[in-house]
């Protein structure tokens, strides 16, 4: 699965909480100062290129839908991560976070509750 730009991911974001929608759609959600129609549009193209949405037209008015399951990107994202900066494991990634204060006991346990409670 094809990598996105940080902008791109905050549009597709936008797009997997909305569900389908269109361009204004988005830019009436988007802060202050608003970003240009065609300049999300061309975002929005460029997503489509990649194929993480697609469109249906009503006449002149496209609305868009995503293509990717947010939880599918998540997984390839945290597959990358894992691979570029922690070797490919898994352990390396909890020990960083565990070492970085990132993870309570609490946390920790729940986590250990989960992995338990899924292999019963």
């Amino acid at each position: 699965m094809e990598k996105l730009t940080k902008a791109e991911e905050e549009i597709m974001v936008m797009i997997w909480e909305k569900g389908a929608c269109t361009v204004s759609d988005l830019i009436k959600e988007m802060k202050d100062p608003k970003p240009a129609h065609s300049t999300i549009s061309s975002f929005i193209r460029i997503l489509e290129k990649k194929g993480f949405v697609d469109h249906k037209a009503y006449g002149r008015t496209y609305e868009y839908f995503p293509r990717v399951e947010k939880a599918d990107y998540s997984k390839g994202r945290l597959s990358g991560l894992i691979s570029d900066f922690f070797g490919g494991s898994v352990d390396e990634l909890v020990s960083f976070i565990v070492k970085e204060d990132r993870m309570s006991i609490n946390e920790m346990q729940s986590l250990l509750d989960k992995i338990k409670n899924d292999e019963e």
